[in-house]
């Protein structure tokens, strides 16, 4: 039988037998309980506890009409409860002071049920939200799983921080890129590359990890380094900076790809390209973070506070989007371009050619022509003389 189902009986049937055990469960709410049924006893007991207990008899033994009133207010929300299943739940509770140990074990099994359910729930609507071409929805629903996160945590008495998983436990498998995508990607780097100055649309909040291909996105870096330097972008410059970082010798890329890249002139406005590709990149990363949340909440072995821990931490890479997706649109920054004379010059003295010698240097040449003064010295005195003395007037 499940462990989850035990515990719930057995926390049923140990307010069934002591009701006072509901003041040591006020944590729990109806909605903790997986079952319907059990869900509507719960809320039941709660209804007739604060309507009036019933009182006692002489030996401090329940009296039937606890066990009735519940049965009737359940009734009114739920269909199939017997009059001998309070039998069966009052048999599964061990012991009925162990009540919150049991409350504990429902409210686990809650919080990976709500984990799982928003975290499919985000998994969807970046789906659609990507087929919209929109993020307004994703944005909200990702703030939907924080807060639920947070409230999680604070129940199970844990700090809601993010935790990293490690191990290979952590890696996720990486989500399907349709070939839209990676043709609107060859677009923004054919642009980037034609265009003088269209590096500095982008620069200031896409990243190459934005990329959904990864040559395309090591392709952007090489271009982002020749605009962090100064340096001019064209085919030229672009191709010798591919070749220095050995992506065409370590496979990274081929020459059939650069060909596509740097073969034309590319067409259309970068910023409008950039923020195409960072909306894309926006629901992916929702989409993956959706489904390694989901792969933990299956995960029975994480603890409440583990699993909320390492959900918040697969959300962080949302986060820096979101806040890059705020930069996108707005003008750049002028930067004023370095001088490449300077650069030169320190570039020669770095090398070996370009550094100083370190011969010793000859000794400076004394003008014979210019009289040399004798120093004047003190009279030498023989060894063991007594020194003067001060002379007296």
């Amino acid at each position: 039988m499940d462990a989850l189902l035990k515990g719930e009986q057995a926390v049923l049937g140990a307010v069934l037998l002591d009701p006072a055990q509901l003041d040591r469960l006020s944590w729990l709410t109806p909605a903790d309980f997986y079952r319907p049924a059990h869900r509507a006893l719960f809320a039941a007991m709660r209804t007739v506890r604060t309507n009036g207990l019933p009182a006692l008899d002489a030996k401090g033994n329940v009296p039937l009409s606890w066990v009735t009133d519940i049965l009737t207010e359940a009734g009114r929300h739920v269909r199939g409860l017997t009059a001998s299943y309070p039998h069966t739940l009052i048999a599964a509770c061990p012991r009925a002071q162990n009540a919150p140990v049991y409350g504990r074990m429902v409210l686990e099994g809650s919080i990976h049920r709500t984990v799982l359910e928003h975290a499919v729930r985000l998994e969807h609507v970046a789906r659609t939200e990507a087929d919209r071409q929109e993020v307004e929805g994703v944005l909200h629903q990702a703030d939907v799983l924080t807060g639920v996160l947070g409230d999680l945590a604070r129940r199970w008495g844990s700090e809601p921080r993010p935790v990293p998983l490690a191990g290979a436990a952590a890696s996720s498998k990486p989500s399907p890129v349709g070939p839209e995508e990676t043709e609107e990607e060859r677009f923004l780097l054919a642009v980037l590359v034609s265009q003088p100055g269209a590096m500095a649309e982008v620069y200031d909040w896409l990243r190459p990890g934005d990329f959904a291909d990864a040559g395309h996105g090591q392709v952007y870096r090489c271009l982002g380094a020749l605009h962090h330097r100064g340096e001019p972008i064209d085919n030229v410059t672009a191709l010798w900076e591919v070749q220095r970082r050995g992506l065409l010798a370590g496979g990274t890329l081929s020459q059939d790809q650069l060909d596509d890249l740097f073969g034309g002139p590319g067409a259309g406005s970068a910023e409008w390209l950039g923020e195409q590709l960072l909306r894309s990149s926006l629901t992916r990363t929702a989409a993956g973070a959706a489904l390694r949340i989901a792969a933990h909440a299956d995960d029975q072995r994480l603890a409440p506070g583990q699993l909320i821990g390492h959900a918040l931490h697969a959300l962080d890479p949302l986060d820096d989007i979101r806040a890059r997706w705020g930069k996108a649109g707005s003008p750049p920054q002028p930067q004023p371009l370095p001088d490449q004379s300077a650069r030169v010059s320190a570039a020669l003295t770095r090398s070996p050619q370009g550094r100083p010698s370190h011969r010793r240097l000859p000794a400076p040449q004394t003008d014979l022509k210019r009289p040399v003064r004798a120093a004047q010295s003190a009279p030498l005195r023989p060894h063991g003389s007594p020194l003067p003395g001060p002379r007296r007037p």
